[in-house]
C-alpha cells in the first residue's frame, strides 16, 4: 500500500508544469545522504483514488501535473494510480529512486529514475546519474537537460 505523507505545489519537478509533488513514505531505497530520511518510516494515509480526488478536488484548475514522489516499494499501485490520474485529465509523474526503468510500466506521462548520489548531484547539475523522461506512447524523451541552466 503506498501512503502519503505530505504535498506540495511545486514549479520545479517536472519542466513547464505546475506540479503537486505527493511525498510517499515507506521508501525502501535509503539513498545515502537522503534529504528526507522520515520518509523510509511506513507512516502517513493511504494514496489511493479517494485520496487523489480529494487533492485534485481541493487544488481544481491549479495544477497541471500530479507528481508521486516515491513509491519504489509498489511499483504496480504508481502505475495504476497514474492511469487514474490521467483519467481526470490531468498529467502524471512519478519520481523514483530506482536505478532502472521497470520492464513495464503505464499510466504516466513523466517519469523520474536514479537514485540521488551526492557526488553527482541532482537533477539541475549536467553530471547527475538521475534522467528525468517525458513518455508519449511507446516514445520516452530524456528531457533532463532541461534542468541545466548555463550559468552568465
Amino acid at each position: 500500500m503506498l501512503k502519503y505523507v505530505d504535498f506540495d505545489i511545486v514549479f520545479q519537478e517536472i519542466p513547464n508544469e505546475t506540479t503537486l509533488a505527493v511525498n510517499l513514505s515507506n521508501c525502501p531505497n535509503r539513498c545515502p545522504n537522503c534529504h528526507s530520511q522520515h520518509l523510509w518510516e511506513d507512516i502517513g494515509q493511504a494514496l489511493d483514488e479517494s485520496a487523489i480526488d480529494f487533492l485534485l478536488h481541493r487544488y481544481g484548475s491549479a495544477i497541471t501535473c500530479f507528481c508521486i514522489m516515491g513509491g519504489d516499494n509498489d511499483p504496480s499501485s504508481v502505475f495504476a494510480l497514474g492511469a487514474y490520474i490521467q483519467s481526470k485529465g490531468i498529467h502524471s509523474a512519478w519520481y523514483s529512486g530506482a536505478p532502472t526503468l521497470p520492464k513495464a510500466f503505464y499510466g504516466l506521462d513523466y517519469i523520474k529514475i536514479g537514485p540521488y548520489i551526492e557526488k553527482l548531484g541532482p537533477l539541475k547539475s549536467p553530471s547527475t546519474n538521475q534522467r528525468l523522461y517525458r513518455i508519449k506512447g511507446n516514445e520516452m524523451e530524456d528531457i533532463t537537460s532541461m534542468f541545466w541552466k548555463s550559468e552568465l
